[in-house]
Parts: structure tokens; sequence; C-alpha cells
């Protein structure tokens, strides 16, 4: 059925439009302009990378063993990865490629939901990880220019029993690595990731220093939630702030490291830790009695820093993948679960529009 409609959308110029547009190039960010069908899209089987990491597995998309299309995922973005405090990882995609009413209003062919979560039970993802459950677009979005095209997650974690996305709502896709947000927010689910809500008092626009926590990742050390913070785009500086576990949605309680220590109550305060990065992962790693941090550099290179708390200093970047090797990568994710002197984690490749698993050695 899946192939039946694509060679329907050929008949009528749409696929060929498609093509088009991918064999033009990456338009920033915009998730709209690409081709998640493999060949077509110029891509068939894992990338052959030089330097310390490897790619292992394809995660999702029609060349993956977990065959995604089957749940009208064709492509997708991100893969931010947590534990549900129940010894299962959540999953939480970004901008999703299916087949079902195009999204005309830019210039798509593909219907497009705005994210899409998974479950999983792996915890050894030598042999690949493989999902056993889905909820479909769990936070829509209108997916309306100039109003909000995109509500996009870019941190989860499970305190209490609840489970929390940090969201965006992306107002425009802008210049190449530059996007403009309406706020960024809080969305909860009580029952394990399959309901979710927004909570409005944890809505924060871009504006008053939270301009710098426009795009987040958690950590949990100490009985402190820490969320790191980065403008909209990349290419931008780190920030970091923390609440207690229990304050986690009551941002008025957050502290603000400004540099030397933490001011409470004031995200202008807020100094920047790290620079010259995208969206980040940060996670507590046992191997090496660190924190490590992975991010998109400006040469688009996949790079590692560590740090013995969460605030740093952070060491200077070391490069796991080179941006001329992969030259259409961002967002990687790192896995949840420790896996000794290897760090495995999700990348996602534009020119395909789907997410592979990693791993380098620490």
């Amino acid at each position: 059925m899946i192939w039946m409609n694509l060679f329907a959308l050929t008949r009528i110029g749409g696929l060929a439009a498609a093509l088009s547009l991918a064999a033009a190039g990456i338009a920033g960010a915009d998730p709209n302009l690409v081709m998640p069908i493999p060949v077509l899209n110029g891509i068939h089987g894992l990338p052959q990378l030089p330097g310390p990491a490897k790619a292992v597995f394809q995660v999702t998309g029609m060349d993956s063993p977990n065959q995604t299309q089957n749940v009208n995922v064709l492509g997708t973005d991100l893969g931010i990865m947590w534990d549900d405090g129940n010894g299962r990882m959540l999953t939480a995609f970004g901008d999703t490629a299916g087949l079902g009413l195009p999204n005309l209003l830019v210039g798509s062919i593909w219907a497009w939901s705005s994210n899409v979560l998974f479950r999983s039970g792996t915890h050894d993802p030598s042999g690949g990880i493989f999902f056993d459950g889905v909820v479909p677009n769990p936070l829509p979005s209108p997916k309306i220019p100039g109003i909000e095209i995109s509500f996009i997650p870019t941190a989860g974690i499970s305190v209490g029993g609840v489970q929390y996305l940090s969201m965006m709502s992306v107002r425009d896709w802008g210049e190449p690595g530059r996007w403009e947000t309406n706020f960024c927010t809080l969305a909860a689910s009580a029952d394990g990731g399959q309901t979710w809500g927004q909570l409005p008092s944890t809505r924060r626009a871009n504006v008053d220093g939270f301009e710098r926590f426009q795009q987040n990742a958690f950590v949990i050390d100490g009985g402190y939630i820490y969320r790191y913070g980065t403008p909209a785009g990349r290419r931008n500086a780190g920030f970091i702030s923390r609440a207690r576990e229990s304050d986690i949605a009551n941002i008025d309680a957050y502290e603000y490291w400004d540099g030397g220590a933490w001011r409470a109550g004031d995200a202008r305060a807020a100094a920047p830790i790290v620079g010259d990065v995208a969206e980040l992962s940060v996670m507590w790693n046992e191997y090496l009695g660190r924190f490590v941090m992975l991010t998109t550099d400006g040469a688009n290179s996949v790079v590692l820093r560590t740090a013995s708390a969460p605030q740093g200093p952070w060491s200077e970047p070391r490069v796991l993948i080179d941006g001329r090797a992969l030259p259409s990568a961002y967002a990687p994710m790192i896995f949840p679960y420790q896996t000794g002197g290897d760090l495995y984690f999700m990348v996602t490749q534009h020119q395909q529009y789907n997410v592979i698993l990693m791993r380098a050695p620490l």
C-alpha cells in the first residue's frame, strides 16, 4: 500500500518535484524539503565513516529493521532517549514525514506530524535499537507558517513517575541553522507517555533571558534537575539552569549559573558554559566518571566534551564525526543506558531524513 501511494504521487508529479528539491541541496533546517525514500534520496545502507565513530544500525525509515513506514513514519529526526523510570526507554522524534494529506502550505508533498514517540526494551544497543510500541503525534501542531510551523521535542526525562518533554514552538524556518520560536514549554504524561498535555505555567517566550533556553537537555544529579539551554538554531552559546527535582515544572524556582555561582529567578543572569553548539545531549558517564556532552559545532562535526560538574568547566571538543564525512548530520543524542567504554548515540542524517545509531570509543 505504501509503494502504491508513492507511485500515485509520482504520476501527479509531486514526487518529481520533491526530488528536484532534494537534488538542490539542504535548505537550512526546513524539514519540508526532504526526500525520505531510500535510493531516491541517493542513500541506501549505512554510511562508512573515517574516524572514531561508526554507524551501526538504521533506526528509522524504510531501510530500518524497525520498518517504521508501517506506522507511517517514512522520515523523521532527533531521537531523544530517556528511561521511563520502569526500565524501559522512550524515544521522542521530531518533524515526521508520512503519507496522507500533504502540507501544501509549505509546498510539501508529505503529511507532517510534529512529533512521534516510540517505546523500546533495548538495553544493549550493540545489535541495534528495536521498537515495540508507538504513540503517533502526541503533541499536535497546526503547522501554519507565521503562527506555528512545528512543535518539536528537545529533551525528555522521567521524574517521580511523570514523563516530561521540553518542547519548542517554531514559528518559521529561517536561514540555514536558524529558526524562530514563539516559546519553549514543558509537556507532561502521567500514564507512561501514552497521553500528553502542555503545562501552560511553564511556557516562556523568546525574551527576558529565556531566549537562551528555547532548546534544552536534561540531567538529574544530586537531587537537582539540570536544564541546559541554547537559543533557537545552531552555532550558539550553551547555558545551564537547575531546580530541585520536585520543582521541575516550577520555572520560577530555577537558578541560573552566572559563571561563578547560582543565581535565583533571573534567566538573564545565565552566562555561557560552552560556545559554538547546536542541539545538546548531556549525561553522566560511569565509565569516565564525568559528564559527557554531545553536539555539533560550526563545521557541522559531531563533538564530545566532558566535565566533572554539570556546569563545567567543559573540556575542549573532541571530534567524533567530521562534518566533511557526514555533512548533513545533526542532533547527536546519547543512549540512556551505560555501555562501558563505548558511547552509543543517535544522529540524524538530513539527506535521507532519518536517524542512525552510532558507536564511538570513550
